[in-house]
């Protein structure tokens, strides 16, 4: 329902649904615990881990503890992603380099056609969620309001505390916040307004990188309150 208060505007559109995802997200977090913030749903779950236990060949992070990351692959969830890149115009060298893997394997990509192959995609912790969402929003701060020179790869320092993951991770949805609300109508329309080094951003125009970013945001906390749901019930239920 309207309300007096709402923008229609598309920078203040983007912003409340951004401020809406945000305080929901905020609640369902409420009381978090170090042992449901770690909680692997299953055998093989990704997850934060110390560097010298990691299981992924990709696992990254500045200290001790490192964010579980697999071999690279497009999952088939990312198919037609990838198939409006290259609508877009992306070369498929470049396409290879935004998902760091070969010309050939996009070259599949592209020509699949039928049925997409279940995604092997991992499940994952609520830690790895979390760390996963601080990861896509420091990198893209960084490159876009930053200096744009460090490495997104080094920006997160993962911590096996829940309550300070959540403090660190709020201050930076916060910051990306404020210095979003001061972006211009020019800057919205500007391609490559955002360098981010990992994705489509400096061949996208900057509102649809917010509107990648609301999503980015509103999905993976959705799972997040999915998981918490799944953790209470493995107790009610006596699993």
């Amino acid at each position: 329902m309207q309300t007096e208060n709402t923008r229609t505007d598309r920078l203040g559109l983007l912003l409340d649904q951004f401020d809406h995802a945000r305080e929901m997200a905020q609640v369902r977090l409420t009381g978090l615990s170090n042992e449901e913030y770690l909680w692997e749903p299953v055998p093989g779950s990704w997850s934060i881990r110390r560097r010298g236990e990691a299981v992924t060949p990709r696992a990254f992070g500045p200290g001790e503890w490192v964010l579980d990351l697999g071999a690279a692959d497009i999952p088939a969830s990312e198919y037609a992603e990838v198939a409006r890149q290259a609508a877009d115009g992306m070369t498929v060298a470049k396409i290879a380099d935004d998902w760091s893997v070969s010309v050939e394997r996009v070259e599949q990509v592209l020509a699949h056609t039928g049925t997409p192959e279940p995604d092997k995609t991992p499940v994952t912790t609520i830690a790895w969620r979390l760390g996963h969402l601080h990861f896509h929003f420091a990198g893209p701060w960084e490159w876009t309001f930053g200096e744009r020179r460090h490495e997104p790869k080094l920006l997160v320092d993962f911590t096996p505390s829940a309550a300070l993951a959540l403090e660190r991770f709020w201050a930076v949805i916060d910051r990306w916040r404020d210095s979003v609300a001061a972006v211009t109508d020019e800057q919205l329309d500007t391609v490559g307004f955002s360098q981010y080094p990992y994705g489509s951003d400096p061949d996208d125009p900057f509102i649809t990188v917010l509107s990648g970013a609301n999503l980015e945001f509103i999905h993976h906390m959705a799972e997040i309150a999915l998981l918490r749901d799944l953790w209470q019930a493995r107790f009610t239920s006596g699993g």
